[in-house]
């Protein structure tokens, strides 16, 4: 009996990224989220007689930002294009987009995964008006209610090339370009309203051939498990429709998340089928002189002064991609992977790190210690649900994490006491400062030596196993001994005196 194929998945992915404007793409418009609806509407998105758009200079701005960002060419003569469908949420009956002339072209987008840096390239960046919103069964049940206040907020759709082959990268793509673009600031990168959101193109091949296979597309996900279990699914269906000797239909699919199913909406659309052709109410896009320079200042602003290893090298700035600054603290600063992308996971955390990481070198204190204090306190407050972009990290911050760092690194206090300073800093680094000054560990022979025999022998039971060959059970002295002292003892001396009364027992 012959195996059954094997099949490899393939993914790429479609990302709408509304952009951070106060007005919509081609009139005046206010883009503010939450507006009664129907509220922040004109002529122009409405698409009344006569009226004519005019482009948002600022958009455009934000559009060659991001391409030079991930490397992409910019044009500098780009067209809109009239995208022709229907749809109720659309006043217009078409869309403005870009077709065969989009402003950016050929970049590409470093993502992280487990076994190192993916390279997904990046077919083009366009500039598009999106559509209003259509709400079905709210108000009246057999009604679907359409609010326009979105028709036209501008968006940029970056389209990836078919580079993807797992739900969970696919993920890690999104993850990355969201934060680049929130780093940025040309996004607020909030998922549930919307800003960004993305169409998933699924296809499956057997493993080890390089044609693509029939894709299908699953649109409008907007959430990091969404799309991971729409894809996981979609990969087992169209595998089982091909072992079942049935061929995969080139169509659009919705993902479904009261049946956890992708469910088909309509036969996909080719380029053909849109009807594209030139916008003829607007001219020529002209990316000038001007308009690049401005995009190039915005992004040295967002960079701002970094290390040589972060500095601008083949076109792109590293300290904009998550990838780089990992790699930085792993490399530069001694860091293990998992802390140095704790603090490298937004642009915010990663400037909060470099000036840690002066202090630290101005204090004289062990630089790699102190950044890996930050780490771990920012993973505590993250943990207890703490939102550490928006909340507001105290600009004293980075002088309070070196100050601790040096106490710990000087014997002063334990690792303990550091990361509780180091949490408390977070939010109140003065009255962190004021408390260390008055804190110390417990070094005295005496008291630890008090506080081990207490610990032995309330716990006969552990003390006769750990005799008996159960080495593991040290951990659970020290917790005890640690828990005895307030959290205050000197650990190593700790380690040292409880070994010593252990083996004099035996």
């Amino acid at each position: 009996m012959s195996a059954l194929p094997t099949f490899e998945s393939v993914i790429g992915l479609e990302v709408h990224v509304q952009l951070k404007t106060r007005t919509k793409l081609f009139c005046a418009c206010p883009t503010d989220f939450g507006a009664p609806p129907n509220a922040q509407t004109c002529p122009t998105c409405l698409a009344l007689p006569g009226a004519l758009p005019v482009v948002n200079r600022e958009a455009v701005r934000m559009a060659v930002a991001v391409g030079l960002a991930t490397g992409c060419t910019i044009r500098s003569s780009s067209l809109f294009a009239r995208k022709n469908y229907f749809y109720p949420d659309s006043p217009k009956g078409y869309q403005i987009s870009q077709f065969d002339l989009p402003i950016c072209e050929w970049g590409s987008l470093d993502v992280p995964l487990p076994e190192g840096p993916r390279r997904v390239r990046l077919r083009r960046i366009h500039l598009e008006d999106d559509a209003g919103k259509s709400i079905h069964g709210e108000g009246a049940s057999d009604h679907t209610l359409v609010d326009l206040n979105r028709a036209g907020t501008p968006l940029i759709e970056v389209v990836g090339e078919p580079d993807l082959r797992s739900p969970d990268e696919a993920v890690a793509y999104l993850k990355t370009l969201r934060q680049l673009v929130v780093d940025l600031g040309v996004n607020d990168g909030n998922l549930e309203e919307g800003s960004v959101r993305c169409d998933a193109n699924v296809s499956i091949r057997p493993a080890g051939t390089e044609a693509l296979g029939t894709r299908t597309e699953i649109k409008n996900m907007n959430s990091y498990r969404g799309l991971r279990d729409a894809i996981a699914y979609e990969i087992a269906r169209q595998t089982r429709e091909a072992l079942a000797g049935k061929a995969i239909v080139q169509e659009t699919r919705l993902w479904n998340t009261d049946t956890s199913r992708t469910e088909s909406m309509r036969s996909k659309e080719d380029a053909h089928d849109y009807r594209y052709f030139p916008e003829p109410d607007l001219l020529t896009l002209v990316v000038d002189d001007t308009l690049m320079l401005d995009a190039r200042r915005s992004l040295d602003a967002v960079a701002g002064a970094v290390p040589d290893a972060l500095a601008e090298r083949d076109g792109k700035r590293p300290i904009l991609f998550a990838a780089a600054r990992a790699a930085f603290f792993q490399d530069a600063c001694g860091l293990s992977a998992e802390s140095a992308w704790v603090i490298a996971e937004s642009l915010t955390l990663t400037r909060l790190a470099l000036a840690v990481q002066d202090d630290a070198r101005q204090g004289g204190a062990d630089v790699r210690n102190a950044l890996q204090l930050l780490s771990t306190a920012l993973q505590i407050l993250r943990g207890d649900g703490a939102d550490l972009e928006t909340s507001g990290l105290p600009p004293a911050l980075p002088r309070a994490v070196a100050t601790i760092a040096a106490r710990r690194s000087a014997g002063d206090i334990n690792i303990v006491q550091a990361k509780e300073l180091a949490v408390r800093a977070c939010a109140d680094p003065e009255a962190a400062l004021t408390a260390l000054a008055s804190t110390s560990q417990v070094s005295d022979d005496s008291a630890l030596g008090d506080a081990i025999a207490r610990v032995l022998d309330d716990s006969p039971e552990q003390v006769a196993s750990y005799l008996g060959g159960n080495d593991k059970l040290l951990g659970f002295f020290i917790g005890r001994c640690m828990k005895a002292l307030g959290g205050k003892a000197n650990a190593p001396k700790l380690n040292g005196l409880l070994r010593a009364e252990l083996d004099r027992r035996r």
